[in-house]
């Protein structure tokens, strides 16, 4: 369980420090070049899905919060259940990665509209504003600021309908919680074989 416990906890150190910065120093929109054009610290925020994805409406952020509680509290349950039983290594991993990318996002919605005010294009946000945040419990927004452009190009001009627009490959905007779901969802699809291996099937003995 140690081992677990400490994955989560640097996921979540790392996903929040990052967060934090970028939501303090980096007006919305921004972006600041890390390794040339195709690693570019880009601040957005989301209303809470995964790689900029959103789920429209008040009552659509409400519900995919409380959703991410419910997925949280089975996650939990799932890896305090694998730990018990003695499951091997690669899987108590992938558990805990996924469980602490879903408690980084859970963070910024249910407490970033508390404690932070509003980002602009023109202003950083400010930690614990005495006018209070800009939002309420549980309708926070996501900061997002991963940006991987690798290949910036224009479709071909014989392509039907998109031919000469720009074409951008990876363009969604992420952080490192969206990075720890998706290793651990990987990781787990990739190796299901070995961390979920058959069962030999009985034999059963015909009688004579």
């Amino acid at each position: 369980m140690k081992k677990a416990v400490f994955i989560i906890l640097a996921v979540l150190v790392a996903d929040q420090v990052l967060k934090f910065w970028i939501k303090t120093t980096f007006f919305l929109g921004e972006s600041r070049p890390v390794f040339g054009e195709w690693f570019i610290l880009h601040f957005t925020e989301n209303e809470g899905m995964a790689f900029g994805m959103k789920l429209g409406g008040g009552y659509g952020k409400l519900l995919l919060s409380l959703f991410r509680i419910v997925a949280v509290i089975i996650i939990s349950w799932w890896l305090w259940r694998t730990v018990r039983k003695g499951a091997g290594n690669l899987l108590i991993v992938c558990i805990s990665l996924i469980l602490a990318g879903a408690m980084g996002n859970i963070l910024d919605s249910a407490f970033y509209g508390l404690i932070f005010s509003e980002s602009s294009f023109m202003q950083t946000a400010t930690l614990f504003p005495p006018g209070g945040g800009y939002g309420t419990f549980l309708y926070g927004r996501v900061v997002d600021m991963l940006y991987f452009p690798v290949i910036q190009t224009t479709y071909p001009a014989w392509v039907p309908v998109v031919g000469g627009r720009p074409f951008n490959f990876f363009e969604p905007v992420f952080n490192i919680a969206d990075s720890s779901i998706t290793t651990g969802v990987f990781l787990l699809i990739v190796f299901q074989k070995k961390m979920f291996p058959k069962q030999p099937e009985a034999t059963v003995n015909n009688p004579v």
